[in-house]
């Protein structure tokens, strides 16, 4: 099948879908500026990994400090803003298509691009944020930057002095239970689900997916690379996010009739 027909097919599924679920990983975001982690460029061609295991976090305050001092530098996430990408997917939520957006990344991309933050389901965090590992308050980066933007004191929690932590999931931790439960529920009551930009490989997060094809959901993957569940997609397009939901969106709005 053709690029133009697969995206006439996608669009159509899109026109007759109630319920959609887009899954985004890190692919969705390359195109920001932001390399995969295990990409040329990547966090983990700069940063040695173990320092970002929940047990050295937490037993070693030489990484507590380096984390924080490349915390203060920005050094963890590019100032990076939303590609058209992004944008397509508000779009579907705008025509009242999106049901739940699950992704696997930490960069607050979809939230900067308008997403609304209660459909969002973001499985191993958000790097603009840090929380308090005793009381669980979570405060702004930004706003702790700031305030330690001249001193190289490790900030703690301002309620009960615990260790704040960047408010992702580190190697050793679990997936937060709640988020993944109600993603998979989500994944479960679709009868679209999307995958944008996921090679599909990192557990249990690839579930979702999963757990929406065998509930009987058309399952898309637009993707740059093979996917560990292409042989089960409906559609598989090879190409790059941006212009693929692009291209999707422009075909799709003359079928729906209205676009915001």
């Amino acid at each position: 099948m053709s690029m133009d027909e697969n995206i006439n097919q996608v669009a159509d599924m899109i026109a007759k879908a109630k319920k959609v679920v887009v899954f985004t990983g890190a692919g969705i975001s390359t195109e920001s500026g932001i390399p995969d982690f295990r990409g040329p460029g990547g966090l983990w061609t700069k940063y040695d990994p173990d320092d970002f295991t929940i047990d050295k976090f937490l037993g070693s305050h030489a990484t507590r400090k380096k984390m924080w001092q490349r915390l203060r530098e920005g050094g963890l996430m590019e100032d990076a803003m939303p590609n058209a990408a992004h944008y397509a997917i508000v779009d579907l939520e705008k025509m009242g298509k999106l049901s739940a957006l699950v992704t696997q990344n930490v960069d607050n991309l979809h939230q900067k691009a308008g997403s609304n933050p209660a459909l969002i389901r973001e499985l191993h965090g958000n790097m603009q944020m840090l929380v308090c590992l005793n009381c669980r308050e979570r405060y702004p980066i930004a706003m702790i930057q700031e305030k330690y933007a001249d001193s190289d004191i490790i900030p703690t929690c301002e309620y009960c002095r615990g260790i704040l932590k960047p408010d992702v999931i580190f190697f050793g931790e679990a997936l937060p239970q709640q988020t993944l439960t109600q993603a998979l529920r989500e994944a479960e009551e679709c009868d679209l689900m999307m995958v944008i930009g996921s090679s599909l490989v990192v557990y249990p997060a690839a579930y979702v997916p999963v757990q929406a094809k065998q509930a009987g959901a058309d399952l898309v993957i637009i993707n740059k690379g093979p996917t560990e569940q292409d042989h089960q997609a409906d559609v598989r397009i090879d190409a790059a996010a941006g212009e693929t939901m692009t291209k999707i969106l422009n075909r799709l709005t003359p079928l729906q009739g209205v676009r915001s």
